[in-house]
């Protein structure tokens, strides 16, 4: 078999995935992958590459986007080597692949986060000559109290999401 690597085009290319992307995100169900995929692509532009050699070997999730503080980057989601499969040079093919991708998307840089426990995926990500910029911060909504008020200082937008500036937040009106 020869190494090859893909995008996923439909359901039928994610499910080929999922399997492994279950090996890092296993906290996400198949029919729940498929919603969330699905969302994220038309959202996002959320994109899953995969790396087949006979099977699905290794899998990345990324986007491409543009911030002020970094510029355009590819921003990697998720990034994964088959369990069984590691070492293997699969992992590194398809961030190499990343790299190659982002180069003709125009991006500055290429930017992934890692969990503070995954030691092994720090060794690779520094031997690809990946550097430590950042600490990421989190906040868990679900384990915090709404806030008093929140709801009337214009926070929640009403039912849905508020598009714009809220009145109490434009400039003087002209007369």
């Amino acid at each position: 078999m020869s190494r090859r690597i893909l995008l996923a085009e439909d359901d039928r290319d994610l499910r080929r995935c999922y399997p492994v992307m279950a090996e890092l995100r296993p906290h996400v169900g198949p029919d729940e992958f498929l919603r969330r995929v699905r969302r994220q692509r038309e959202a996002e532009g959320y994109r899953l590459a995969y790396l087949t050699d006979g099977e699905v070997k290794a899998v990345a999730g990324f986007r491409v986007n543009e911030t002020l503080a970094w510029g355009r980057t590819l921003r990697v989601d998720d990034l994964v080597a088959k369990s069984g499969e590691r070492s293997k040079g699969y992992g590194g093919a398809l961030f190499d692949w990343l790299v190659a991708f982002a180069k003709c998307e125009g991006c500055d840089q290429l930017h992934l986060d890692s969990r503070v426990h995954r030691f092994d995926a720090h060794r690779f990500y520094l031997r690809k000559r990946m550097s430590i910029e950042c600490h990421h911060f989190t906040l868990d909504l679900k384990a915090q109290p709404e806030r008093a008020g929140a709801r009337e200082r214009g926070a929640c937008g009403g039912a849905g999401r508020r598009r714009g500036p809220s009145p109490r937040t434009r400039g003087p009106r002209s007369t």
